[in-house]
């Protein structure tokens, strides 16, 4: 069967460890690209092992020294005939390794070069370290996330680093891909994961420009300021997820709880009134369980669903008829569910081609690829240059 993955045929370096630089290569990997995951000969990606598999899937694996000469070669080998590059490092270390940019664009001035750190290469903070909760603080983007301004919410998604970091780099890498293919250059590409989820803001911008500062948490349209969206406790303790910001969708939803008198009260400027409603509706909410709730309100146009669990997401018939959901057996973690590739696209089907490479799984046919002997790849190991 011909390989008709829109990626094919495009190699990419993927040097970085963690989250935001292999979820990137990932979506890569699964979109046909050859993604070669790189890691030193020491701690390697310390991600936990079932993480690793989910997130490394459809790659190769190579251990190179990179802080040995003859380790040094076998990279800039590689690097030769790469289409990409993602590195993760702290500003500066690479240009320390010898695997800049600069350097390696001279060897191959067809590379997409791309740098994904928590501040980006230039400016006060470019050295600073910091975590995905870092980055939402220092954005504004975490002074936004919970019920109340004196009750803030951590996410098990990691917004910075998922949507600041992994997309916004993703989109930058496949931009600089699609020039160099018809311009023959490649181009560097400085990801700031903190610059990214800033970008993506645009909420709580758009009441910033509007009223000259933004509400606490709990207080905007999205956050719980409208009783027509929020998230609505049952007897049971579970939640119902209400999104009828439309009018229409609030007069269907009213008319299915029995409360035509509410109608008229959708998305009121007078806060008061947004209050009483949201008082009565979590008390409606609270005298059944959830699926009750779920009942009611299946298949009739007025945007209420279940907060589901991740795991009964994963059994939801919408998402097993997209086949989003991959049940999979890996040879050494055991098994692993995970989420397919969300990507559809004519004369494309995702697959899973390879399962996510052990550390150094594919160093001796990575190796061979660049030209180097078996004698050559023995010498190598035997200094643990390459392992």
């Amino acid at each position: 069967m011909n390989d008709t993955s829109p990626l094919r045929g495009v190699r990419v370096l993927d040097l970085t460890r963690l989250l935001p630089g292999p979820v990137c290569s990932l979506h890569l990997a699964d979109l046909g690209a050859d993604v070669i995951k790189i890691e030193d000969t020491g701690a390697g990606d310390y991600v936990p092992p079932i993480l690793r598999a989910i997130i490394n899937r459809n790659k190769r694996g190579i251990r190179i020294d990179l802080k040995q000469q003859r380790g040094l070669e076998a990279f800039l080998r590689l690097a030769r005939s790469a289409d990409i590059v993602i590195e993760g490092f702290r500003p500066g270390v690479a240009d320390r390794l010898g695997i800049s940019y600069d350097v390696l664009s001279k060897l191959n001035p067809k590379l997409v070069y791309c740098s994904i750190s928590g501040y980006g290469q230039t400016g006060p903070y470019r050295d600073a370290p910091g975590h995905d909760l870092n980055y939402c603080g220092f954005t504004g983007v975490a002074d936004q996330i919970g019920f109340d301004a004196q009750s803030p919410a951590l996410s098990n998604v990691p917004l910075a680093d998922l949507m600041g970091g992994t997309l916004t780099a993703l989109m930058g890498i496949q931009a600089a891909l699609f020039d160099a293919q018809r311009s023959g250059r490649g181009r560097y590409v400085d990801m700031s994961i903190s610059d990214g989820v800033l970008a993506h803001a645009v909420m709580p911008l758009a009441t910033l420009g509007t009223h000259g500062h933004t509400y606490p948490a709990g207080g905007d349209t999205l956050s719980g300021g409208l009783p027509c969206y929020g998230l609505y406790r049952t007897r049971d303790g579970r939640f119902m997820a209400v999104g009828a910001l439309e009018r229409k969708f609030w007069d269907r939803f009213c008319e299915l709880i029995e409360r035509p008198d509410l109608t008229d009260k959708h998305r009121s400027r007078d806060a008061a009134v947004n209050r009483a409603v949201h008082a009565e509706l979590t008390a409606l909410f609270a005298s059944q369980d959830q699926e009750h709730w779920a009942e009611r309100f299946r298949d009739n146009d007025c945007c209420v669903t279940p907060v589901l669990k991740l795991e009964e997401a994963l059994q939801h018939e919408q998402f097993r008829a997209r086949d989003m959901v991959l049940e999979t057996e890996h040879p050494t973690y055991g098994p692993v569910t995970q989420a397919a590739c969300p990507v559809r696209m004519s004369q494309f089907q995702f697959s899973l081609r390879r399962h996510a490479p052990l550390p150094g799984e594919h160093t001796r046919e990575i190796l061979k690829e660049t030209g180097l002997s078996d004698a050559d790849i023995n010498e190598l190991s035997s200094t643990r240059a390459v392992v």
